[in-house]
């Protein structure tokens, strides 16, 4: 039993292996948070998404309903997601969204790619301004009675 479990350890540490795709090394300079908030007013998000305490730009809406940036979570949405969420939106779409009026016929997020007119430093900054609008709340676990006889 030892030896198969040490074995599938050994495996799946193989499998978690850092090749070519692997994000390390990965790291892009501190943002600045004033200037990620003007970067998301001027590319205008709130046309596509609502955050907490910014009033609503008044553009027309082309989704069913906006998507929240920001919040309470339960998981933490670190560096990475946010910038893939910016670069790759189809990478990875909330299970919420994968309906009609946010994805494409062929299963890709509707977002405008901004790969081609966002500068390196406007993503850094729109980051910076966006990762500390996401509140981390404690998954709160049910308290079941216990019971001994």
């Amino acid at each position: 039993m030892k030896v198969i479990l040490i074995l599938l350890t050994t495996l799946a540490l193989i499998a978690c292996s850092e090749g070519p795709e692997s994000p390390r090394g990965f790291s892009l300079p501190e943002g600045n948070v004033d200037a990620g908030k003007a970067v998301f007013i001027s590319y205008q998000c709130l046309a596509c998404h609502t955050l907490q305490g910014e009033p609503d730009s008044g553009t027309e809406q082309h989704l069913p309903k906006k998507v929240p940036l920001g919040g309470d979570v339960t998981k933490i949405k670190t560096y990475g997601e946010l910038v893939s969420s910016v670069i790759n939106p189809s990478h990875k779409i909330a299970p919420g969204f994968k309906r009609e009026g946010y994805i494409d016929a062929d299963g890709q997020s509707l977002m405008r790619n901004y790969n081609d007119v966002m500068t390196v430093n406007e993503l850094v900054d729109l980051v910076a301004f966006l990762q500390p609008q996401y509140n981390l709340k404690p998954f709160n676990r049910t308290n079941y009675p216990t019971y001994f006889p």
